[in-house]
């Protein structure tokens, strides 16, 4: 009789605990059963809208490229007269001169200082005088090859730089510039504003830089404008270029 109320009580017993467990292994079988099942896929909608926000980001970058590599170009270009800036020609320069001695090229430098610019600002306003520094601009591109290169440098200063030339032709290209900035007049009611320049003309050496290039040709261009000066005060035109 103990004995089988003995096994009576353990099987009770274990009753219970399945009971008790049943619940906790449903859950437990259920959870797997939930991990196991794949991922809804994403919806037709979903996809299109991230494909359509990716090409808008990548238009954006692409524009955004462009926009850098304007901003670069504008970096070196004076926005008055849309030359090379001083900084664009101290660059081309300085390519020029290493250019020069590995390759033993010719190359000329012409640097040009309007006579009489600051009169202009004074009794017509700065309107009057960029209209004549447009003007010079214009003339100077006009009187010299594509392969050339023409800057303003800041002001009323302006340079060449020639290529293939020798020390005759860039003094008389010299020459030829300041003549054909005195043939530019600018028309600004009711007056007519006509400019005279004065050039300095330095070779490029193979020993030079572009810091002793440019300072050769400013030299030159205030001789040069001081040799003008005491011509026309005697009454003669001037007629060469100081070459230094």
């Amino acid at each position: 009789m103990k004995r089988s109320a003995a096994r009576s009580q353990r099987k009770a017993i274990a009753l219970r605990l399945r009971l008790v467990r049943r619940p906790h292994a449903q859950a437990d079988q259920q959870h797997r059963t939930d991990e196991m099942k794949p991922a809804k896929p994403r919806s037709r909608s979903a996809a299109m809208r991230l494909a359509a926000e990716v090409e808008r980001l990548a238009t954006q970058l692409e524009q955004s490229r462009a926009r850098i590599v304007e901003l670069e170009a504008k970096i070196d270009v004076d926005p008055l007269t849309e030359l090379l800036n001083r900084r664009g020609f101290e660059r081309e320069l300085k390519r020029s001169v290493a250019y020069v001695k590995r390759y033993g090229a010719s190359a000329a430098l012409i640097y040009l200082d309007l006579d009489g610019f600051k009169p202009v600002n004074d009794r017509h306003g700065h309107a009057a005088g960029d209209a004549v520094l447009k003007a010079v601009a214009a003339a100077l591109l006009a009187n010299v090859r594509a392969s050339d290169v023409v800057a303003r440098l800041g002001g009323d200063e302006f340079v060449v730089l020639l290529w293939n030339v020798s020390g005759p032709a860039a003094a008389a290209k010299a020459i030829a510039l300041e003549q054909a900035i005195y043939a530019t007049p600018v028309r600004w009611v009711p007056s007519t504003l006509v400019i005279g320049a004065s050039a300095g003309v330095a070779l490029i050496g193979a020993l030079d830089t572009a810091a002793d290039l440019l300072a050769r040709a400013d030299a030159g261009m205030y001789a040069r404008k001081a040799a003008r000066r005491e011509l026309v005060a005697l009454g003669t035109p001037p007629r060469q270029a100081i070459m230094q």
